[in-house]
């Protein structure tokens, strides 16, 4: 049986002579129609200077996330849309971006406008302050006080604790959505659905070096969460268990010649 591997890069049809950018902004979008043109906004300011591209990743929308996107992308060809026929969960959305970039940088974002693209410059100096002799694949973002209601706030804060006890990986707010990365470290990662809220473990099994580091959080401003805190503790169980199960059994050779 012949099986048909997509490939983004393919399918871009926005590959106009230009030079490439140094950092692709990915940001995986459902029903965010009254935030994503803000946050677009807001990333061309933050980055003033970069060479960079934002790729929305509509999701499955059923509202007009994909047609403001596209309008946009019309008038600012840094603006790229992809758009699933449904949606497939933050973690596909996120890969189907990654695959498309054109960076060899990463900067992920939640769609809703909660994480400051305010705080990227911050990131992009960390990424760069660490490039040596031990260089830092991972730059993630630290929610310094969450805007979310007081339920969300604890259910995270538990699964955190249980996480990071299990996991050993140093990092306290695994769930935040802002953060920068190397494309090319993030390709060579398992990839499973909700792998999203495990890739600062994920990149230490490869021996990738993380580095965290505090950003702002601020309320929701439209639109709706598109998590329930019961389904996300059920799935989160079974995909902890499966990361303690994929670091246990990795082991890395040491090349001596």
């Amino acid at each position: 049986m012949r099986h048909e591997i997509f490939d983004p890069l393919l399918e871009r049809t926005d590959l106009r002579p230009r030079p490439l950018p140094d950092l692709s902004v990915v940001i995986a979008a459902k029903d965010e129609a009254g935030a994503i043109a803000g946050l677009i906004r807001e990333i061309d300011t933050a980055l003033a200077g970069e060479r960079f591209e934002i790729i929305i990743v509509d999701d499955g929308s059923g509202d007009a996330t994909a047609e403001i996107v596209r309008d946009i992308g019309r008038a600012h060809p840094h603006v790229v849309l992809f758009g699933h026929r449904v949606s497939c969960g933050q973690s596909a959305a996120i890969r189907t971006g990654v695959q498309a970039a054109l960076g060899p940088l990463i900067v992920t974002l939640d769609g809703d406008g909660q994480n400051d693209p305010a705080d990227i410059p911050a990131l992009l100096a960390r990424y760069r302050d660490a490039a040596g002799s031990v260089p830092a694949r991972m730059i993630a973002g630290q929610r310094a006080r969450r805007n979310d209601s007081l339920v969300k706030r604890l259910s995270s804060r538990i699964a955190n604790r249980v996480r990071a006890g299990l996991l050993g990986d140093g990092i306290a707010d695994t769930g935040c959505g802002l953060k920068l990365f190397e494309r090319e470290a993030f390709l060579r990662l398992p990839y499973f659905d909700h792998m999203h809220r495990f890739l600062p473990a994920l990149m230490q099994r490869e021996g990738y070096r993380v580095l965290t580091h505090m950003v702002n959080h601020r309320a929701r401003r439209t639109g709706r969460s598109k998590y329930g805190t019961w389904g996300r503790l059920r799935v989160g169980i079974v995909d902890l268990a499966g990361v303690y199960w994929l670091r246990s059994r990795f082991t890395r050779p040491e090349i001596v010649e």
